[in-house]
């Protein structure tokens, strides 16, 4: 049988995927990137943003209309969205299996039991903010290990979850409401499975969290972690993603500083740079404490890279406060900056107790300026990199054709990433694909460095 997977949102469903991925073929399916040769279709959903949520019942619809040619075509939501709207979901007359994140490791069976029958199935946590079993936190640690592998990533890149769920409960966010309370895997697993990425060829971990320096199990804390991932021969660069600024280890700067394979990038949220909107957000912190953060970590790790994220158009937020943000990015001098339009989530604290009351066209212009703030200080730093050799990691052939593609160049346009995330486009063999290479930079934009193989 031949199954078709989309997925959207965050690099922890671009996991989730790839761990289901390996899970049907390995029982005997077959992916196909043609939804209308297929036999299954996996919808692996985000609920973060309406947006996405919206992208998912476009697709169902879709399907709708292709399932009235061939009904036996099996169609399988699971995720975030699948948790948040679990039987409303399940209605959907294109839909046959719902499965919550914390059951991926059975949709092989849910799957397998709906092939040749019409009933529809359903799998998800009743009580999505109940720990998680001793058997469950059992069952995804052998479902991580057993399928997780150098494919269906970057060439030589992986992700490793360290902790499920989250428990910060920001006002505007879902995340705590479909993937459960923060729960550590232990240390020894998360090496365990390192030790099997690394000997398959990867060589750069990315280190999965929703609130990744957050990790703790029992006394043993995520800079510890950092250290122990470091002790494996075969992996090169590990990064992390996501940090939360509250309580933050200082003793996570100091492994960044300390170990040579820990790349110096952290990505930080900010969110606001009004007090009253952090507040009002639960976000736990002020703006001065945010920034008291990222000198700390600047003075203990000078040459560290630092992107944020903002949301503009908060309910309650005013030119003034808009403002604050904008003077916040100014301040915290981004190497770069992740901007969204506030999306009211359904059961969040923000959707039940404010009124979105920022007009639609003021969330778009507040974006587009703060873009625009973003994109000078990103491109004035860019600028220091002209003459420069950077070591990437090169990831393969550029999906886009970027302005100054060579025409006469014998090599293909390559893209790449340094250890602190900046994107580098270049001409190369595409045999460098998942290799380390020096590239010296000739030309910067906001976004991207552009520049030449440099001379072995």
């Amino acid at each position: 049988m031949k199954v078709f997977l989309r997925t959207y949102g965050c690099q922890m469903n671009k996991l989730d995927s790839s761990l289901v991925v390996n899970s049907f073929m390995q029982a005997g399916f077959e992916l196909t990137e043609q939804v209308g040769e297929t036999d299954v279709v996996l919808i692996n959903t985000c609920s973060v943003r309406n947006h996405a949520e919206e992208r998912v019942i476009s697709l169902l619809g879709h399907l709708k209309h292709i399932k009235k040619t061939k009904p036996e075509i099996i169609v399988a939501v699971f995720g975030c969205m699948a948790q948040r709207l679990k039987d409303d979901l399940l209605s959907h007359d294109a839909v046959n299996i719902v499965c919550g994140p914390l059951q991926i490791p059975e949709l092989v069976n849910l799957v397998n039991n709906a092939v040749g029958r019409v009933k529809k199935q359903s799998d998800v946590s009743g009580d999505i903010r109940r720990k998680p079993s001793q058997g469950q936190l059992q069952d995804l640690d052998d479902f991580e290990y057993s399928y997780d592998s150098a494919e269906n990533h970057l060439p030589a890149q992986a992700y490793v979850r360290v902790m499920h769920g989250c428990d910060k409960f920001c006002s505007y966010c879902v995340v705590p409401y479909v993937r459960g309370p923060e729960v550590s895997r232990a240390p020894e697993k998360i090496i365990a499975q390192i030790k099997k990425l690394a000997d398959a060829g990867v060589k750069q971990i990315t280190l999965l969290g929703q609130t990744v320096n957050s990790y703790r199990y029992n006394s043993f804390s995520f800079a510890e972690l950092l250290c122990e991932v470091s002790k494996n021969n075969g992996i090169e660069w590990i990064k992390f993603v996501t940090c939360y600024p509250k309580d933050f280890d200082e003793r996570i700067f100091k492994a960044m500083a300390d170990l040579p394979k820990v790349c110096r990038y952290l990505h930080i949220p900010a969110q606001s740079g009004s007090g009253k909107i952090l507040k009002a957000m639960n976000r736990q912190y002020t703006c001065a404490e945010y920034l008291d953060l990222l000198q700390k970590a600047r003075q203990i790790v000078p040459d560290i890279a630092i992107a944020g994220d903002f949301i503009v158009g908060f309910p309650g937020e005013t030119e003034e406060d808009f403002q604050k943000s904008v003077e916040l990015v100014q301040k915290a001098q981004y190497k770069n900056c992740f901007i969204f339009k506030y999306s009211p989530r359904p059961g969040t604290r923000a959707d039940e107790k404010k009124a979105d009351d920022v007009p639609m066209e003021v969330k778009k212009q507040r974006n587009m300026k703060l873009l625009a703030v973003q994109e000078e200080i990103s491109r004035n730093f860019n600028k220091s990199f002209i003459g420069r050799a950077v070591k990437v990691l090169v990831e393969g052939v550029s999906k886009k054709a970027h302005l100054d593609k060579a025409d006469k160049e014998e090599h293909p346009q390559l893209i790449g990433r340094t250890s602190i995330d900046y994107i580098v486009v270049f001409n190369g063999p595409q045999s460098l694909a998942g290799r380390f290479a020096d590239v010296r930079i000739t030309r910067t934009s906001a976004l991207t460095l552009f520049g030449e193989l440099a001379a072995s």
